[in-house]
Formats: structure tokens, sequence, C-alpha cells
């Protein structure tokens, strides 16, 4: 294929309504494919041989102007977008694959999708928390895999089933955090603006190899509409990939997978030693507490109007200040809150939750340090490590870098993931805090690498994990090394799990993007405040695309109610729980430690105890 300008290739080649699509493949690459999942849709699923091989596939198939010819399939928004049914049937096709001769199965997954399904209809069947078990089965499943990249990658949807042993990629096919238009009217402001999103984006097979994030690189043929060309150039990329496979032991290739992950984001500056390097600042105390950034502060007497309690005795101090329930610095959110008046402090106090009403405002991570951990007894770790210390200079975009900029002196933290070890109720464990008011506690290779470290953290120390999670996505400016810090932190929790340590789950207002679509949703135990906002995609992008909302069905106590129907339907959520329990900030201190001492008292490997022997200390 001769080489052409990006956008042309976004628009001509990948986005070509006549490209072939993934039952085009199948139909020339295997005549004795026989379907798994019905037919129809966005999900092409069967099983076939080749190579001597028993090879199950996973398909996601777009849609052909020959599929979009009647108004009702004009009004579908979600073609080539895999649901929850969709991904409840991949969770099923994997354990049938890995039950069956594995020395002598190959599953073959094929990405041609925008992204995974955001309808209501998967939002409210925990969508997020699929992709996030999808990858985790991706990880450790004991059948060699491999994966190709047909037209199109586009985020969480992609990434799902893209984890594999072997990773390939149309040469003109493009991998990325979020489609070009949404990157472009989420960060600039301007959907027109293609081409800086592909900039920053940066999804071209050549530059994702040389991120690691696939292998090799297929040729596509002059024609695009070439249907031959195609299935003759995937044929030979599959076939020279089953016979590699084949040379290596399955055990080998998981951990394989394991360092792989471990990896993401990290272009510079890794290694044994730089892990040693830990920044521990004194303890986090009281005196740090504050309102978040967005918050208006008044004072009592400043208000012009007259009071609630006018013709009381009791007065107020004329220096007091006050927090009006559902007001920010600009107005935003009367419609929630009360409107009345609530003493700072009395708000502070409260963990940021109108005593009157119950409206809860997003709390910082110092907020929730407050919150959870014993006063003073929260260390940080790691607090210097920056983007500068991961990405290589050229990584670092102008938009990228006036970005952070604007986030100094938003938040007391220097990144969006906040980890320490820390005493909950005298418990010991480690803890990773999203801090909201640091790019939106936006997932980037910095909080991917902090909770890594967290994780090796707490297996090296013999303690537990709790994590709190309030985010608003990916870090689109990283491109696609923020979509992978998915993998990172669903590798790293099942490094914990396998270290026989438990791991509690708490999402804040709001849960959502890769975070909750990844280590957020792999809990033993998931507990959510009162009205918390968990779903994959947000509203404002989910009706920028044309997707009805009704946000009362994807908050915390709407989930919580799905979750205790999910035992009468564990063919279709497999391991997933949902939320166990919904509980306010200021007993959620309690509560975690009500199941820290059951793990304590059912288990918990206690701190191995150690003896000096010639200098050196020894396990007993």
């Amino acid at each position: 294929m001769a080489k052409i300008d990006l956008v042309d290739i976004f628009k001509r080649r990948t986005r070509h309504p006549y490209r072939p699509r993934a039952s085009h493949l199948v139909e020339h690459l295997f005549p004795d494919f026989s379907l798994i999942s019905p037919p129809g849709g966005s999900l092409l699923a069967g099983v076939t041989s080749f190579a001597n091989h028993q090879l199950y596939v996973v398909a996601q198939q777009k849609p052909t102007p020959d599929d979009l010819r009647s108004s009702e399939d004009l009004k579908k928004l979600n073609y080539g977008m895999l649901t929850s049914d969709d991904h409840a049937r991949i969770l099923r096709i994997l354990r049938e694959a890995a039950a069956s001769d594995t020395d002598k199965t190959v599953l073959f997954s094929v990405i041609d999708t925008y992204g995974a399904d955001i309808s209501m209809y998967s939002a409210q069947r925990f969508q997020a928390f699929f992709i996030a078990h999808l990858i985790r089965a991706f990880l450790t499943i004991p059948v060699r895999t491999v994966s190709l990249i047909l037209g199109e990658g586009g985020s969480g949807g992609a990434l799902a089933i893209q984890v594999t042993d072997v990773r390939g990629q149309m040469e003109d096919a493009l991998y990325a955090t979020a489609p070009p238009e949404s990157m472009a009217s989420i960060v600039f402001r301007d959907a027109t603006r293609i081409q800086d999103a592909l900039t920053v984006l940066k999804p071209a097979a050549k530059e994702l190899k040389a991120l690691d994030v696939i292998d090799r690189i297929v040729p596509s043929p002059e024609d695009v509409t070439d249907v031959e060309g195609f299935a003759a150039n995937v044929k030979d990329f599959l076939s020279k990939a089953v016979k590699d496979l084949s040379r290596n032991h399955i055990s080998k290739l998981i951990k394989r997978r394991e360092m792989r992950a471990k990896s993401y984001g990290v272009s510079k500056g890794s290694g044994p030693l730089y892990d040693i390097k830990r920044y521990i600042e004194k303890p986090i105390k009281m005196a740090f507490r504050r309102p978040a950034p967005d918050i208006k502060i008044v004072n009592y007497s400043s208000l012009t109007e007259v009071g609630d309690d006018y013709g009381h005795m009791d007065g107020r101090a004329e220096d007091t200040e006050f927090i009006e329930c559902g007001s920010g610095k600009s107005g935003e959110g009367k419609h929630r809150g009360c409107g009345k008046l609530i003493p700072l402090k009395d708000f502070l106090d409260n963990f940021q939750v109108c005593p009157e009403c119950g409206y809860a405002y997003i709390l910082s991570a110092t907020g929730w340090i407050d919150c959870l951990a014993d006063t003073g007894s929260f260390h940080e770790l790691y607090r210097n490590l920056s983007v500068e210390d991961l990405l290589e200079e050229d990584a670092m975009t102008s938009y990228y870098r006036d970005f952070l900029a604007k986030q100094e002196g938003r938040s007391h933290f220097k990144e969006s993931l906040v980890v320490g070890s820390a005493e909950i109720h005298h418990f010991k464990v480690v803890m990773a805090i999203s801090e909201f008011y640091y790019c939106g506690g936006s997932m980037g290779v910095v909080f991917g690498e902090k909770f890594r470290r967290a994780v090796d953290y707490a297996i090296q120390e013999n303690i537990p994990l709790v994590s709190l999670c309030c985010s608003g996505g990916a870090r689109l400016y990283e491109g696609i090394s923020a979509l992978m810090q998915m993998v990172k932190t669903v590798e790293s929790v099942n490094r914990l799990k396998r270290a026989g340590l438990p791991f509690i789950s708490v999402l804040a207002d709001p849960s959502t993007g890769g975070a909750i679509a990844s280590y957020a949703a792999l809990g033993d135990v998931v507990i959510a405040e009162p009205g918390a906002l968990v779903i994959f995609a947000g509203p404002r992008v989910m009706k920028s695309r044309g997707f009805q909302v009704e946000e009362k069905l994807v908050r915390s106590h709407f989930l919580h109610q799905i979750s205790g129907e999910i035992y009468d339907r564990l063919d279709y959520y497999h391991d997933i729980r949902g939320i166990q329990e919904i509980c306010e900030r200021k007993h959620m201190k309690y509560t975690l430690a009500k199941y820290l001492e059951f793990y304590r008292r059912t288990g918990l490997r206690l701190p191995r105890k150690t003896r000096r022997k010639k200098g050196r200390s020894t396990a007993v």
C-alpha cells in the first residue's frame, strides 16, 4: 500500500464503507467455520480448524452499507459495538476454549469497532465490569491467543479482546484511546480538528509497534475493497503466529503477557533500581483538609438576603464561613443541592456532604484520606513520580504540557493517583486513591505505574490493598499509552490475588472510563458511596453520540439493586458480582474495617516473622 496522509487513511481506508469486514475474512479463510453465537449483531463467534489446530474465532463486525438500508437499521446506534450480552458470550467461549485440549487450541480475535456499546442497556448490565473481566481472562487464559486490528480499534471495546500473545494490525488500520472525532470534541472542543486529534492519539501501526502495543504489521492491498487480498495477507499472518506460538509452553506465554503489561507507559527510567527509589512524604494530617477548588465559600455577613434564622437571638459570628449547598464557583449544581447555608466546619467534618439533604460534592484525595485513614497514619509513596520520568520527550505534545500547567494549584498532590501506606482502625493497608481535582482523576502512565508499585508494596509487606476510584476516564493526551494502563492495573490485581491478599474497591462519584473498566471492577468486595455515577462512558459522551441517558439507572443505588439479582444469572455474569454494599462517607471507614476484620479472621496471611541469622533476615 502506498504511503498516504494519516487523515486520508482514516477517511478513505479505515472508515471506507466497503472495507472488508470480519465476516468476509471468515468466509474466505475458514470454509468449515461453525457459529457458536447467534448470527447477526456486532459479534461473530465460532470454531474452525486451522493449521492442525482447533481455532476459536471471536470477531467484531462493523455494519456494511447493505446492513443500513431500513430506517430501523439507521436508528441503531451501536452497530459495530459489542454489548454486555456479547461480552458475556465471549467469556463463555473463553471458558470453553480453556477446557479443551489447550496444546491444540488457538483463540483468534478480530478487532474492528468504534468502541464498546455505551447504551443504557449495556450500562445497566455492568458493561465496564465485563471489559475488566475480559482483560483479566485474556491475560490468564491457558490457551495460545492471537489478535488482529482489522480496521478500527477504539477504546476499551477493542482492548477487551486485544490483549493476546501475538498482536497484529493491518497497516492502514487505526487503534486509539478514543475515536478521533470524540478526541477532538473533548480535548479541543472542536470535532473538526481530526488532524490534531490523530497527532495526539498516534494510532498508526508503526507507532503502536514502537510502543509494544502490537507485534506485527500486516500489509494491506492497494485496493481497500480487495477482500481476497486482505484474506491472503491475514492468512499469512495467522499461519506464522500459530507456528511461532506452538514453540512456546503456555506457562511461558502467560508470564510474557504479565511482563508486557507491567511495561506499558514506561519508556524510560525503568528497572529494579528505579523501583527501589520510593518517595515517602510525612503523614497527611487533618491540617491539610480543605474544600474542593470548585466550591464557593461565602461569609454569612456578606449575604444581602434575609437569613432563615431571621428573628433568632443567638446570632452568628461575622467571620463564620459557609457553603451554599449545591452551588459551585460558577453556580453549577444548584438543581441538585438544597441551597441551605452550611457552616464550613460542619461541612468538612461531614466529608463535604450536606447534613441537611445529603448532597455530596466530589471529594479530593486529601478528603478521602481524612475519611478513611487513621489520623497521621498515611505516608505517601512515589509522590514525585511524574510523566517526564516515564515518557520520552517526543511523547509530550505542547497540548499536553499546556494541559498539565493548568492543573497546578488545584490539588495538594502532583498526580491523579495517590498511593501510600496507612492504617484503618489500626489495620495496616496500602491505599490507592484517585485525585479528581488533578486532571479529573484520569488514568495515565503515572496512574498505572503508581498502582503497579502500590500492589508490589502490598505484596512485599503482605498487607491488603484498598483503592478509591474517582475518575473521569483515560488521559487522552497520552494516546494509546493511557488506554494500556487498564491492562497494567488488571495484571497488578491478578498478582495481588495470586498472593492471597484482599483487595477492597471503593467507588466514589464519579467512577467512569478506564478506571471502572479495569482495576476498580475487580475488588473482592466493591463498595460504593450513595449516588455515585458508575458507568464506562459518561452521560455527556452518551448524549453527544445520540444515546438516551437516564442517569439514575447508572448510579450506585440502582446498580446495587441489580447486583442482588446476579446470583440468579451466573451463566450471564460469570465472576462479576457488581456492587456489594452502599455506604455513606461518614461510615466508610468502619465498613472497610469490618471487611478487613473478616479477612483477618478467615485466613488472611499474617506478616511473616523474621529472625536474624548470620546478618540476614530469614522467614520462619
